[in-house]
């Protein structure tokens, strides 16, 4: 298990202290919507981080091409109708471009900085010239309104219990997952980014902000500067 980061319950458990039988059970919200309407019809996506394909499945339904890359075989494995690549995403280089890369599950939000900019560097290598970049950000009270509920109609409870400082910005959150016949817990490190901390992370990796796609600022497309 990586140094900050624990995962309890079920099944396999990743790297990162994710649960892959939970991650396959857990359901896709709005994201598919919202990367539809950011981005061409048809679009070849390259989808870092998949994990078992919440949001990849639902993508290749509206018709997009996905390559799906994540450093978990055991994620991969239940990826279906997809290109799959296994490996560090921050260590990706596939040598093509594509016209979306993506990059959400608030991965930009990597508690090790060089790990953020590696992730961002890989984003900015694989995207076309005339391409962009999805974001997936934190919003704004993720480390503050705390703890919170969620408790979703299909019959599972979902709470970000808490997030304590740990040093150098980085603050360890701790979420629970409670399903009828099984639970999960996951713990992980991140690091707060102001709007403007982003938009310097992304001016280092050679992209800026196009557009905020959702008024609480969670969903972004970049592009690559001077595009």
């Amino acid at each position: 298990m990586r140094e900050g980061y624990e995962g309890t319950g079920p099944g396999v458990i990743t790297p990162d202290g994710c649960a892959v039988e939970l991650y396959e059970r857990l359901p896709v919200g709005d994201e598919p919507d919202i990367i539809a309407a950011a981005v061409p019809a048809g679009a070849h996506i390259l989808e870092l981080g998949s994990g078992a394909g919440r949001v990849t499945h639902p993508l290749l339904e509206r018709g997009f091409t996905v390559t799906a890359v994540d450093e978990s075989a055991e994620m991969l494995a239940r990826v279906r109708g997809a290109r799959t690549v296994c490996g560090p995403i921050e260590e990706l280089d596939l040598a093509e471009r594509f016209d979306v890369v993506m990059l959400a599950s608030f991965l930009v939000h990597a508690g090790d900085t060089e790990v953020r900019r590696g992730l961002l560097r890989t984003c900015a290598r694989h995207v076309t010239k005339g391409g962009c970049v999805l974001i997936q950000r934190e919003g704004e009270d993720y480390h503050t309104d705390l703890p919170r509920v969620r408790v979703d109609p299909r019959g599972f409870t979902v709470r970000i219990v808490s997030a304590e400082p740990v040093g150098d910005g980085v603050n360890s959150v701790r979420a629970e997952y409670e399903f009828p016949d099984a639970s999960w817990t996951q713990t992980f490190l991140s690091r707060p980014l102001t709007k403007d901390d982003f938009e310097a992370a992304l001016a280092e990796a050679g992209l800026e902000v196009d557009t905020y796609l959702t008024p609480d600022g969670v969903w972004v497309r970049a592009v690559p500067r001077n595009s």
